[in-house]
């Protein structure tokens, strides 16, 4: 039995944002409901600023679906699309406060959906993931979405990608063929990605750098969203912040802190964690 979150049972038993917006601006729709998921995703979207004023899902799915889907639509609303296409499964499965492995695949089509609704605002073709050789008959799930799901999400076995895409769920008989795009697409990655050896910090050195960073790369951007942020402490390898102003309140606050935490990976340390006091 998978083990949920209880910010998944409650948006499961308490869902927000179901049904479908009368004359939408946007409509996006993915999955298939002869292979057990299907979302539809409509938006209205206010012209003049560009900014999504309203999100309805309709799904067919499990707990997980209804949840990734009302967690997605509380993401958007408020946001600009340029800021909404942005948004990743793992941004969807954070605010749920974690999805089951084998569940993830739910958090990706709410992503999907995303991109097809925002695709249909634009007037431009939407990526077409179902493109490509089918590899999982049983889900129709094709190579194209194995290799991105690989690249996107860092997977590395093949329950990985069942857990993601579904391919593999069902007889099993594409496994080799999902083996062999797995190792092609690592093999990629450790040519393109060499490790790269970090510089050894003093205590002194890396809290100074970890200062310089917020106040130079982070806070800007919070501040251009009227939030801001505070850097408490440092222990060890842990960086204690304190999100302000508008952030305090910010339905993506958990978001907010895997960004910062991600920027100071890339610009200080791959040791350190994110915490909020």
């Amino acid at each position: 039995m998978w083990e949920y979150s209880e910010k998944v049972k409650d948006l499961f038993l308490h869902p927000k944002n179901i049904g479908e917006i009368e004359n939408p601006d946007a409509v996006g729709e993915v999955g298939n409901i002869v292979c057990g998921d299907a979302l539809k995703l409509t938006l209205k979207i206010d012209k003049e600023t560009n900014r999504i004023t309203d999100a309805k899902f309709q799904t067919f799915g499990c707990a997980s679906a209804i949840a990734s889907s009302t967690a997605l639509t509380e993401l958007i609303k408020g946001k600009t699309v340029d800021e909404a296409v942005k948004i990743t499964n793992r941004d969807i499965a954070e605010y749920l406060g974690g999805l089951p492995r084998e569940k993830m695949h739910c958090s990706v089509m709410g992503r999907e959906a995303l991109e097809a609704a925002i695709s249909d605002y634009r007037g431009i073709k939407p990526p077409r993931v179902e493109e490509g050789g089918i590899v999982c008959k049983c889900f129709d799930v094709t190579d194209k979405k194995i290799r991105r799901a690989i690249i996107e999400n860092n997977l590395k076995t093949v329950d990985d990608i069942t857990n993601f895409t579904k391919a593999g769920g069902g007889c099993g008989e594409c496994i080799p063929e999902i083996e062999e795009i797995l190792r092609e697409e690592r093999a990629k990655k450790t040519i393109e990605e060499p490790a790269k050896p970090q510089k050894k910090l003093t205590n002194i050195q890396k809290i100074a750098l970890i200062q310089e960073v917020i106040d130079k790369e982070i806070r800007p951007l919070l501040q251009a969203h009227n939030g801001n942020i505070e850097l408490i402490d440092v222990e060890g390898n842990k960086v204690i912040v304190a999100l302000r102003a508008m952030c305090t309140e910010c339905l993506m606050a958990n978001v907010t802190l895997k960004d910062v935490e991600k920027k100071l990976r890339e610009l200080v340390s791959e040791e350190l964690t994110v915490k909020s006091n």
